[in-house]
């Protein structure tokens, strides 16, 4: 009976232990669980109050890039608005950037499964597609082995998604499915400036198109550097990223490697092209307006010459300017190929503008805005100086016609007098 009994309390004490432990846990699963429920409140009320940047009159929700680096790709939007690259799909849904999203299926039946291609580079090809509104689109499908990664695709898609000028190239929309990373341009008919410069496939560029291409270009720069908020630095201008639309208009392209000023000024890794890109980066790592302004000036130059930076371009430069001190006789380097079919004094112009973007001190170089007064005054000279030479040749006219008038109503008051003489005669 007594075993019986010290039994019983064994078991009722250990039924209490295990009851205390049960609670214990329980409590502190409890605890836990508020604890993440509170911390994720507080996630969900710090990602509502992203502040939206204006742009003019468009607006929205700009990502940083230290948040496009470390935040997932699939880190929702809220407010109702689509994911990023995840969640639920809608056919064309407005993303964080403004730009549609493109269902992948859509893409490839507008590119003929992707068998329509007008180009390829680093990034990947570039395909022409026919949407189904009849819309003609350029969509670039970035390799999976390209060095353009993820974060950039991204950069371009949030920087385009504001950045709205007549001499940038429009994103119109994106896709991120089965693995592929796209992006949908306005389709621009004429190709590249580069393949105009070099290919022989296409007209040789009069030198009056050649200075309207390049103040586009200025003009294009000078919209990212004054007037987007915040400015953005292209990082990459060059020849092969001018596009060209039906009317030889010049917008800028590849965006991937931009970055807003206000951002990010300085970097680990050099990215660009050689040949184009400033040294004071190249020592530094610092990047700014002024690298954009280098870059453009190695532009002008190529315009100019009808020569690459890797067909000896910068050399060809530095042994002109030692002869022209940087302002006259810049003729010597004219492209060949124009068989002097160009406006000295504008040539000239343009290439002392060129010489000053490509000073070593970027203290030294004009900024973007500075460079479009100076094509604006090239082409308003060239203007007045036709619109001269038109009143010039309707003066002449003019004083011909009047003389050719005053004979003839000489001539004919000679023969009614003759005629009156001849009548006087018979009678």
């Amino acid at each position: 009976m007594k075993a019986k009994s010290s039994g019983l309390i064994v078991g009722i004490s250990i039924g209490v232990v295990i009851g205390a432990l049960l609670a214990i846990i329980g409590l502190l699963c409890f605890r836990f669980h508020r604890k993440r429920s509170q911390i994720g409140n507080s996630s969900s009320r710090r990602a509502a109050t992203i502040p939206i940047r204006a742009n003019g009159a468009d607006s929205c929700t700009v990502l940083s890039d230290s948040s496009i680096g470390t935040e997932s790709s699939r880190t929702s939007v809220h407010n109702g608005v689509s994911s990023w690259f995840g969640g639920p799909r809608k056919s064309h849904v407005v993303a964080a950037s403004g730009i549609l999203e493109y269902p992948y299926k859509d893409i490839q039946k507008a590119t003929s499964n992707f068998t329509s291609t007008i180009g390829k580079g680093a990034f990947g090809s570039v395909y022409k597609a026919q949407m189904s509104t009849g819309e003609t689109v350029a969509v670039k499908v970035l390799a999976t082995d390209s060095k353009q990664g993820e974060k950039e695709f991204h950069t371009e898609v949030m920087l385009l998604g504001r950045l709205h000028h007549r001499n940038l190239v429009n994103l119109v929309g994106y896709c991120a499915e089965k693995g592929q990373h796209m992006l949908i341009y306005v389709y621009m008919s004429k190709g590249s400036l580069s393949s105009h410069l070099y290919s022989e496939k296409h007209e040789l560029l009069s030198w009056n198109l050649r200075v309207q291409i390049a103040l586009d270009v200025a003009r294009g720069l000078e919209y990212l550097h004054d007037g987007a908020v915040p400015p953005v630095i292209h990082r990459d201008i060059k020849s092969s990223n001018i596009l060209l639309d039906e009317s030889m208009g010049a917008r800028v392209a590849d965006f991937g490697l931009s970055r807003e000023d206000m951002i990010n000024r300085n970097a680990s890794n050099i990215q660009g092209t050689f040949g184009y890109l400033d040294p004071e980066y190249i020592s530094t790592r610092a990047f700014t307006k002024k690298s954009d302004v280098y870059s453009f000036g190695v532009l002008l130059f190529e315009l100019i010459a009808g020569r690459n930076p890797l067909q000896g371009l910068l050399e060809l430069v530095e042994l002109a300017a030692l002869n022209t001190g940087g302002q006259v006789g810049w003729e010597e380097i004219a492209d060949s190929r124009l068989d002097g079919n160009f406006d000295e004094q504008e040539l000239n112009d343009m290439a002392a503008l060129a010489h000053k973007c490509i000073n070593r001190s970027p203290r030294k170089r004009p900024a973007m805005r500075d460079t479009v007064q100076v094509l604006s005054h090239i082409l308003k000279t060239r203007h007045n100086k036709k619109h001269h030479k038109r009143s010039k040749s309707d003066v002449v006219i003019t004083i011909g016609q009047s003389d050719r008038q005053s004979s003839m109503n000489s001539e004919h008051r000679r023969v009614e007098s003759m005629d009156s003489i001849a009548d006087s005669v018979d009678v």
